[in-house]
Order: structure tokens, then sequence, then C-alpha cells
């Protein structure tokens, strides 16, 4: 017997070349976790605001307990989106889920939800980031539309060169960042500088009773500290092999650095008695109390500036896919589920860039202006996943499955009240969107999916055709538009002698002395064909061709147009050539039944 020795093939290469470009645990923490690890800048702050702003200043001594209630819901979230992760490997989170256990109408509620949230987080990443920096750099204060939008198109750009090396770009600030809240959790702890120090004084209702209600609001606006959390989930087809082990560790991984820093963060707010001051954020004097108003206050507050603008990127890992499992369940045009050559979805990234470019013209970069409607399709679609892994235990049981219900269904009742309660205490701030724009999404969805129904039933797609009646072969006419003799029409006369039975090279007669010059030349050239010169249709090279071509189809003819044309190396050096023929391709597939073929020449 002979043993041959085994050899990668071509599909194995492939899959190993696309696995460098995809992330791996610590660039998808990265790539995926700055939306949720970047919340500490506004999600803390969020709770002493609603606290100081109905009871006074005294009862803000309550975030601890509150964000300690964060924590353990982000406990509850992290174990229900591992198991999220296992069981829906392809990715797609919430939509996933309830796609497969809750039923069409839960699962494209789902997926509107998280459009939202994704172009949202964008938007409300930028414009934070940028009014943060602002306030070090008065230029970009004063300009804030146009920063936003510079740093949206660089993130766009980065991201269609691969996700693998935006989360390369992105490790430095991710470990700048988490440096920096970690020390002033650390040094906050046993340094004596004042938080006052930066600021102005505010001044709050006098000190009342705090109620239940007030605790659920402050406990539902500091949720906002959990956006992103099931960005991992969404992205799982973005890690390297084992792609799911990966995703699992980066989720628990996101778990422990946001839960360490929201906890670290609530204890100083009570040890050092912190309420809302003018002109800086809870994260900023809590820095200054940590290190003062020196230099290490100025590197926290940019880190949080730079982390809070590319946080932006967990998006453009997330989206896309959700865009590409809509796009293969028919509710989405199918570009959505095409790759460039390095693996990302290309089509999904640019769509995610012009909607939040279009967010930010809308509002000027105004955060304030976005963060009602954050928060509330996030934990729509957390509630959706909760209560669609519960329905699964239920159906599937298996290890443990009472406690893994009983986890998913308090989770479930969790983030929906805090949804609820999100929404109704946002509603006249804006959330009132909400209930137009995500109706509208579910409408799109509906009618794209209609539409590919009906195409699939015209052409029979998905039951046996029958079989073709054999006929009589026609001969096959290859036309070959002409516009002047060169290697590039001796390349084309080549190849469409052998594409077909017949070669018809054509030029349309515009201006009298050019063709009168290129019969000339071709009769000089003696190529073996006649050149074909036809009479001019309103001066229109591109209709002239179309009506040609489909008299030649009308009269029976199998009709091959084939379209020569010069391709650069450079890319912008494409400017500088005639742009006829896509325009005269298009025209062929819209108005003919002819075969449309190409052929390029190269060159430098």
């Amino acid at each position: 017997m002979t043993i041959q020795k085994r050899h990668p093939d071509r599909r194995e290469r492939h899959a190993h070349r696309d696995d460098e470009f995809r992330l791996t645990s610590i660039g998808g923490l990265a790539a995926l976790s700055l939306d949720a690890l970047s919340s500490v800048a506004y999600g803390p702050q969020a709770v002493v605001l609603a606290l100081a702003a109905a009871a006074g200043a005294s009862a803000t001594s309550f975030a601890l307990p509150i964000m300690g209630g964060i924590a353990a819901l982000l406990l509850v979230l992290v174990i229900s989106y591992r198991q999220v992760i296992a069981v829906h490997p392809d990715g797609g989170g919430a939509y996933a889920v309830a796609r497969r256990h809750l039923g069409r109408p839960a699962s494209l509620l789902a997926a509107a939800s998280l459009v939202v949230d994704y172009v949202l987080t964008v938007s409300v990443s930028l414009a934070a980031g940028a009014a943060s920096l602002g306030n070090i750099f008065p230029l970009i204060s004063r300009n804030m539309l146009v920063t936003t939008l510079i740093a949206l198109v660089a993130l766009t750009a980065l991201n269609l060169a691969g996700i693998a090396e935006s989360a390369k770009v992105l490790l430095l600030p991710t470990a700048i960042f988490l440096l920096s809240v970690f020390a002033v959790i650390v040094v906050g702890l046993f340094h004596s500088h004042p938080v006052a120090l930066v600021g102005s004084a505010q001044h709050f209702p006098a000190a009342t009773a705090v109620g239940v209600v007030l605790l659920v609001k402050a406990f539902a606006a500091g949720c906002a500290s959990l956006t992103g959390v099931e960005a991992i989930a969404n992205g799982v087809p973005e890690f390297r092999s084992p792609a799911v082990a990966r995703a699992q560790r980066t989720e628990v991984a996101l778990g422990v650095l946001l839960g360490a820093m929201l906890l670290g963060l609530a204890v100083l707010i009570r040890l050092h008695h912190v309420a809302p001051r003018g002109g800086v954020t809870v994260l900023a004097q809590l820095a200054a109390g940590a290190f003062g108003t020196g230099w290490p206050y100025y590197v926290v507050n940019l880190a949080v500036a730079v982390v809070l603008g590319v946080a932006a990127n967990t998006s453009f890992g997330g989206l896309p896919v959700l865009l590409n499992l809509l796009a293969r369940d028919d509710h989405l045009p199918h570009l959505f589920t095409l790759r460039a050559e390095r693996p990302v979805f290309r089509f999904g990234i640019a769509t995610l860039g012009v909607l939040a470019a279009i967010v930010l013209v809308i509002v000027g970069a105004d955060t304030d202006r976005l963060l009602p409607l954050f928060a509330v399709g996030v934990f729509t679609g957390f509630t959706i996943s909760q209560t669609g892994l519960t329905r699964h235990w239920l159906r599937e049981r298996g290890p443990r499955w009472r406690a893994k219900t009983a986890l998913n269904g308090f989770g479930a009742v969790l983030t929906g009240t805090v949804a609820l309660v999100l929404l109704i205490s946002k509603f006249t701030a804006g959330a009132w969107l909400l209930l137009l724009i995500v109706p509208i999404l579910i409408a799109l969805f509906h009618r794209v999916q209609r539409y590919y129904r009906a195409v699939a039933e015209q052409i029979g797609l998905g039951r046996t055709p029958e079989a073709p009646a054999p006929s009589r072969r026609a001969d096959t006419v290859v036309i070959v538009p002409v516009a002047n003799v060169s290697d590039l029409t001796t390349r084309a006369i080549n190849t469409a002698e052998r594409l077909g039975d017949r070669v018809v090279p054509v030029t349309v007669r515009v201006d009298r002395d050019d063709t009168d010059e290129l019969c000339a030349q071709w009769d000089r050239w003696r190529p073996g064909v006649s050149l074909t010169v036809l009479p001019s249709i309103h001066r229109s090279v591109v209709t002239t061709l179309v009506h040609h071509v489909r008299d030649r189809c009308a009269a029976g003819d199998n009709v091959v147009v084939l379209l020569p044309q010069l391709r650069p190396r450079k890319r912008f050096h494409q400017l500088l050539h005639n742009q006829r023929v896509p325009v005269l391709s298009m025209a062929l597939h819209a108005h003919t039944d002819a075969v449309v073929a190409g052929l390029v020449m190269h060159i430098d």
C-alpha cells in the first residue's frame, strides 16, 4: 500500500488565511467591548444625577447599593450571553435566539431594536468622545460635528480594512483606559484630595426621603452602563477558531472588568460624598480626588475621551454580522451577505457608517439628544434574548435546566422592567421615536422578504423544474464594440472568435471624421472580420448599441456582447479612463437578453 502525504487543500488554506484576520480573545475585548467598558464614564453619573435631582445631594449615598444591583444584573447577563454564544455560534444575539425560540414577530422586533442600538452606539460614542476632548481642546468644542464625522470616516475605513486590524489599533487605548480607571479607584481609596477641586457647585432640592420609585428610576438610569454587553454574542463569527470558546472567555473578561469598575467607582462616590458639579463629569471629579489637577488628571480624562470615541467600534463588529443574518433570512438585500477579500461584511460596515453620519448631522453631534433612545433598545433586546433562552431550556431541558430556566426567567423580568421604566421616564425626551422607528424597520423587513418570496415563486425556486426541451442549435453571435485599433482590440477579436460562431465588430458613427479614420485603420489592419458601422441614434453610443443588440436577440440569435476595457493597477487612475463600459454593461443587462461578458486588459 502506498501512503500519500496529505497536503492542505485550497479550502483549508483559505480558512486558515481567513482566521488570520479574525479576533483573538484580547482583540475581541478591544474591538467588541469598548461600548460596555466605556459606559463607566456616564452610567454611575446617571445614577448620581437621578438621586441628587430628586432627593438632594445626600441621596447619592444610595449609589453604592444601586450599582451593586446593576452589577448583579450584569452577572446575570454575562452568564446568559455565554449561553447564547454556545447555543447560537453564528452570532446574531437576541435576533438569533428569538428567531429559533419565539417566532418571527419577536425576532424582527429584536433585530429592529439591535439595529437602532448599534447605530446610536456609534453616534453617542463619537459625540461623547468629541465632547470630552472639547473640554481640553477649545477648537474641537467649536467644531463638534466636523470632528465626529472625521472620526466616523476614519473608523469606517479602519473596519473595511479588517476587524482584526482595527482590534490591534484599539488595544493600546483600551489598556490605557482600563489602567486609568483602576488607578482612580485604587488611589482614590487612600488619597485625600477633595473631589470638589474641579467644576462648579450646583443647587439641589432639600434632602427628602428616598422612595422605592426613585430607587427604581435611578437603577434604570444607571443601567446605561450595561449597553454593549450583547455585542460579543452578536459577533461570534468574527473570532478565531475555536470561536465559541474565545467569545465566551471575552464575555467573562468583559463582565469582570466592567463589574469591578462600576463597584469601585460606586465605593468612591459614597466615600467622598460625590454630588454632581457643573462643567465636569462624576468620573472627572473622582480623578481629581485621586490625583488632584496635575498631569495624571488630564491623562485620565484624555483616555476616557479617546475610548468613548473608539467605543463605536463595537457596532462595526456586531451590526454587519446581524445584517448578514437578516439578509440570509431574506429580510434585507442579499448584498449584506457579501464579504470583502479580507473577511469583513463591507456593505454592512458602509451602511452603518452612512446611517451614523445621518444621525450625527440631524442632532448636530449633541449627545443629550441621543441618550433617551439609547438604552431602551438595548434592554428590549436583553428581554427578548432572556425570554427566548427561557423557552429554549423549557423545551430542550438538559443538564441543570431548572437553574438555567430560573436564571433567564428572572433576567427577562428584570430587563423587561428596566426597559419599560426607561421608555416611560424618557418618553417625552425622545424615547417616543422608538415607537416610530422600530415599526418602520419591521415593515421594511417584511417588504423585503415578501419581494424575495415573490421572486422565488416566479423563478420556481425550491421546486424541481421541467427538463429543458431539445431545440435546434442557433449560431452564437459575438458582438464586440470597437472604438479604436489597438492591442486591446486584437485581444477582443481573438477572444470573440473562440467564444462564438460569428464575430461582429461594431462601431457607432457619432463623429464622421473619427469613424472614417477608424474604418481606414481597420482596412489597413485586415483582422479577417468586417467592421459594422451603426448610424447613431440621438448621437448616443449606448442607445445605439442597445437597440442593435436587442434587434439581434429578437431575430433569434444567441448573442454575446464582449466589452473590452482597460484596468489600471492604481485605482485612482481608473477615473482617467472612459466610464462608458460599465454604463453600457448596465444598459445591456437592463434592456436586452444578451449574455454580457467583459475582457479586461491590465495596464500599469
